[in-house]
């Protein structure tokens, strides 16, 4: 067994009601934390006697919190979108269709090349306190490179890089089929190839991309083959997706820039997480999601990244809750565990996105004496470890 001690925490954030303040952050302040073959074994006051462990980090005063769970990216792609983003920020508007460009890009890569940049986009999000990552497919549209995107997924999941793999194969109609026909290609050909490989399933209800019957005959084969269900729902639009989702049972229905009054309800009433994806909307220059209202309707919220090449090209988490504390007024606590313990219950995981005893032990340590820094100090890379 390989034992680790992190003594002389100043602030660590446990997201367990039960332990610290007592808060949804569970906040525990003067403490050390021992980690036994990476998984959370105590936390120990801070002028306990510390037990002898293969290695001791000293957090000298500092604030340590969960790694980030980002619940939503888009990391197997090749290419580049600056001059898509150049043309919104200069009046264009944004639209589904420039996915396709990115498919032509990702159609035409090597295997070691989408494998690549997915490790280095990772490597970007865990410098900056990401510890569990989602990723979709969606960049090929076709039976052969949808089950190659989850064969690259696999290989992230088996170094350790990725943790869940969802099948995005309806994220817009190729332009060499109808939308129809393609439906019944994911229903019948891509989610039979891709079962065992990717854990959910996804789609994109919007126009331009899929209606809410094609995205139901989707989700529906998808839950049918053993998958998760997963759905973009209100980006641009509201087309009944997020009433599908509760449905459904949905894990998450995430962007949710457009909702009714009967869509916040809909959340309150459910366990389908609102996953909230405000950098997209910073880089579209949309509307932000009405965080308050659904937090106050008692939904339970998820915060990610979005990452991906045309709409939100970012790996910083921060930088997300930031957002969300400014724009969507979350309080820096909501904001922190809708990062952390919210993205975990949008992949439905207990293990991750908490430090109780029996958690992962997936944590950041602050160059900060509290967590409040991440939206205080907005831009400054603040994990030290």
């Amino acid at each position: 067994m390989t034992s680790t001690l992190v003594a002389n925490i100043g602030q660590l954030v446990t997201n367990d009601p039960t332990m610290g303040d007592g808060s949804p952050l569970g906040v525990v302040n003067g403490c050390s934390l021992i980690v036994d073959d990476g998984v959370v074994a105590a936390v120990l006051a801070q002028n306990a006697p510390e037990p002898a462990c293969d290695t001791r980090i000293d957090a000298d005063g500092r604030s340590v919190i969960p790694a980030f769970v980002d619940s939503h990216n888009h990391l197997l792609f090749a290419g580049n979108r600056s001059a898509e983003f150049a043309a919104r920020m200069a009046g264009e508007p944004y639209a589904a269709g420039g996915i396709m460009t990115t498919v032509t890009a990702t159609r035409a890569a090597s295997d070691g090349d989408l494998l690549r940049n997915a490790q280095r986009l990772i490597a970007e999000g865990r410098a900056q306190g990401t510890g569990t990552v989602e990723t979709k497919t969606g960049y090929e549209l076709t039976r052969d490179g949808e089950l190659r995107q989850t064969q690259v997924a696999a290989a992230l999941q088996d170094e350790g890089f990725v943790d869940a793999v969802t099948l995005l194969a309806a994220h817009v109609p190729p332009p060499e089929m109808g939308v129809d026909d393609y439906v019944q290609v994911i229903v019948n050909e891509i989610i039979p190839a891709v079962v065992g490989r990717a854990q959910w399933i996804d789609a994109f209800c919007e126009q331009g991309a899929f209606n809410l019957e094609q995205c139901r005959a989707v989700l529906e084969a998808g839950a049918a083959a053993g998958m998760g269900v997963r759905i973009h729902a209100n980006q641009l639009s509201n087309m009944g997706a997020v009433q599908l989702a509760v449905e459904l049972d949905a894990a998450s229905a995430d962007h949710c820039t457009h909702l009714s009054d009967a869509d916040i309800d809909a959340f309150g009433n459910s366990s389908t997480v609102a996953t909230l994806l405000p950098a997209s909307d910073f880089s579209t220059r949309s509307p932000y999601p009405a965080a308050r209202r659904l937090l106050d309707a008692g939904a339970t919220v998820a915060l990610a990244t979005n990452c991906n090449p045309g709409s939100s090209y970012t790996t910083s988490m921060p930088f997300v809750i930031a957002l969300a504390v400014r724009e969507m007024g979350m309080t820096c606590a909501e904001a922190l565990w809708s990062a952390t313990a919210g993205g975990a219950q949008a992949l439905r995981r207990t293990d991750v996105g908490t430090l109780r005893v029996g958690s992962r032990a997936r944590y950041a340590v602050l160059d900060a004496p509290s967590y409040e820094h991440l939206a205080y100090r907005p831009g400054v890379p603040l994990v030290q470890a």
